[in-house]
């Protein structure tokens, strides 16, 4: 596991992209991988933002984010998505950190947690979910507002196209991570504990009736059919 960032450095963020009225999306690199991850941003009914999976981005994005409302909760979503969380919580001290209960033991070796998931409380907006069969390892965010309902997903949902050389094959033939939407199969392996309940939580995810988009923290938005796709991944478990 990389070591978690200690100093603000923004490592080439893409512009930011406004899905909706609550919930926006930044793309960023990861040193030294080919990968890409993302962090969601979500306007909770009190106007205060929720950073899901804060990486740092340059200074224009960050400006532009303190703008549109302030920064009240720093969502650290599971062990292994910890790398700008102290970064994060040394600018904004006042934002509380949130966590899944099973994994704030790892998370706190760089950040202090401030509640889990079990502790916020919900808002009409804003909500954070645990998802069964994870033992609370991982959870959901559900983004809703007039444009319809918005998932987050961390590790538990992957949407990563194949990629080039020797990492691009261990992402496809071994973590089994690539190649458009599934479940990797390192959260196969060390992740979910009880397939038959992380898959029928997410056929209920699935049924919601508006559902208009999926987000998840590596790569490419789900926004074609996303219920369908949703089934279908919840199929190969």
């Amino acid at each position: 596991m990389a070591k978690a960032n200690t100093i603000w450095k923004a490592h080439g963020n893409n512009p930011i992209e406004k899905l909706s009225s609550r919930l926006w999306r930044v793309e960023a690199g990861v040193p030294g991988m080919p990968l890409r991850r993302v962090m969601a941003i979500a306007k909770r009914s009190d106007g205060g933002l929720v950073i899901h999976n804060g990486i740092v981005v340059d200074e224009p994005s960050i400006k532009e984010i303190e703008a549109w409302g302030p920064i009240r909760e720093i969502i650290v979503p599971n062990g292994w998505h910890r790398l700008d969380a102290k970064v994060f919580h040394d600018r904004y001290p006042d934002a509380r950190v949130i966590a899944p209960a099973g994994a704030r033991r790892k998370i706190e070796q760089v950040v202090p947690v401030t509640a889990t998931f079990a502790d916020v409380p919900r808002d009409p907006n804003v909500e954070h979910q645990y998802l069964d069969g994870l033992k609370e390892a991982e959870g959901v965010t559900i983004v809703r507002d007039e444009d319809g309902t918005s998932l987050i997903f961390t590790d538990a949902v992957f949407n990563m196209p194949h990629l080039h050389g020797t990492q691009g094959f261990v992402l496809k033939h071994i973590t089994g991570s690539s190649g458009g939407p599934k479940i990797s199969n390192l959260v196969r392996w060390f992740v979910v504990k009880d397939k038959k309940a992380y898959r029928a939580n997410l056929e209920r995810l699935a049924a919601i009736p508006d559902l208009r988009r999926i987000v998840v923290s590596h790569h490419q938005t789900i926004e074609t059919d996303p219920g369908a796709t949703l089934r279908t991944i919840a199929a190969t478990l």
